[in-house]
């Protein structure tokens, strides 16, 4: 990323969120963006691979707070016209290379040129991998990119945990050419740009930008002998299935990062990282609310007033018998402990048992006297008595 596309890139619209909004604001629409335009569900689309490419950046700065208060900073400082030439009768105009700021300061010149000393590098550095070295960081070791990939998983699987394959495609050093985009293995070093992958331009008002290479695009070197694979570029797309466990109690929706199972790096450096969307399918008994589940169990009239015994079914594990109070309501939620999903720490949420009266549509001869004689013997209780009541007074 260039220091001209860094300033001028609004992120925000990328990901039509506001300028305030909250983590959580962008993660969602992060998600749903991604979603849309994610490469496996757009076949073939080629602006949508570039949209996601694009809605994925604007991500990896918006979505880190460091990141983002770096990029709001450099937004305001720049955006809003900082760093002005003064006027000629006070002290002249002045030239210097906003790189040079970047990269911590001109070399020797202390505070002056305006004043503008070291110190900037510390708000871009982390953006742009620079960490105050210079022109010349284009030829270090470079982080491969983060890749978000997305998995559906059973109920069951989400509960227990699961290890699953992911087939995964990115960009990684060309094998043809082992990364030089030359067919020989010996790319020789941009003239243009003397192997910084950089190159400056004035802006006007004495100001100089750094934008990548025409020529060598950024890499530092040219191929005299372009590798038929790669074209010259030196990377190549590579697709590899890898089996990723998912821990047990993963929640649907949830983004799971493993570090270092990313694009593999550049000239020696560290491969990005992997960020895994979990989608959980709904089960037919259980729910689930935070880490307890719940499940909905019928009883009949004579348990819920006489009180007894009932079983229930449990997630993967044998029935459990809880006891039902005489007199126990309709829709009484009752607690199972430790059978519900895994916590991080590793120990187990409960079971959220509801009572569910199940109210018979056929009755036997005997059965339909019995409820014939009950319905007498309790003729003078009014069970909407308080509900009249209660209605007259509001």
């Amino acid at each position: 990323m260039s220091t001209k596309d860094f300033i001028e890139k609004d992120y925000y619209k990328v990901l039509g969120v506001p300028k305030d909004a909250t983590e959580a604001e962008i993660k969602k629409a992060y998600r749903k963006l991604a979603r849309e335009n994610h490469p496996d569900a757009n076949k073939g689309n080629v602006k949508a691979e570039e949209r996601f490419k694009e809605i994925s950046e604007a991500n990896d700065i918006l979505g880190d707070p460091k990141k983002r208060k770096e990029y709001d900073d450099a937004r305001a400082l720049f955006g809003n016209g900082g760093f002005r030439p003064g006027p000629g009768g006070a002290g002249g105009s002045f030239n210097f290379d906003l790189g040079d700021l970047f990269g911590g300061g001109a070399q020797g010149g202390g505070q002056g040129a305006g004043g503008f000393g070291g110190g900037l590098g510390d708000v871009f550095g982390g953006l742009f991998n620079r960490g105050g070295a210079g022109a010349g960081t284009r030829t270090q070791p470079r982080r491969g990119q983060d890749i978000e990939s997305e998995v559906t998983l059973s109920f069951t699987e989400a509960i227990e945990g699961a290890t699953v394959p992911l087939r995964m495609s990115s960009q990684s050093p060309c094998k043809a050419c082992s990364g030089t985009g030359d067919k020989n293995g010996t790319p020789r070093v941009c003239p243009t740009c003397v192997g910084t992958g950089q190159v400056a331009r004035g802006s006007g008002g004495g100001f100089s930008l750094t934008d990548p290479c025409p020529d060598c695009k950024g890499r530092g070197l040219i191929a005299e002998n372009a590798c038929e694979v790669c074209k010259g570029s030196g990377r190549a797309k590579s697709s590899r299935t890898m089996q990723v466990r998912i821990p047990a109690g993963v929640s649907d929706g949830q983004r799971i990062r493993l570090r270092g199972k990313g694009a593999p790096g550049e000239r020696g450096g560290p491969a990005g990282d992997l960020y895994v969307v979990v989608h959980v399918g709904a089960h037919a008994v259980f729910g689930r609310k935070e880490d307890n589940l719940t499940v909905t169990v019928p009883v009949t009239f004579a348990e819920a007033a006489l009180g007894g015994e009932v079983r229930v079914p449990t997630l993967g594990g044998p029935p459990v018998t809880l006891k039902l109070p005489p007199g126990t309501p309709n829709g009484r939620t009752m607690r199972a402990r430790g059978k519900g999903a895994v916590r991080k720490d590793g120990t187990r949420g409960d079971l959220l048992v509801t009572v569910e009266v199940s109210v018979p549509k056929d009755l036997s001869g005997k059965a339909r006297d019995a409820l014939e004689a009950y319905r007498e013997a309790t003729a003078d209780e009014d069970p909407r008595a308080d509900l009249f009541q209660a209605a007259k007074g509001a």
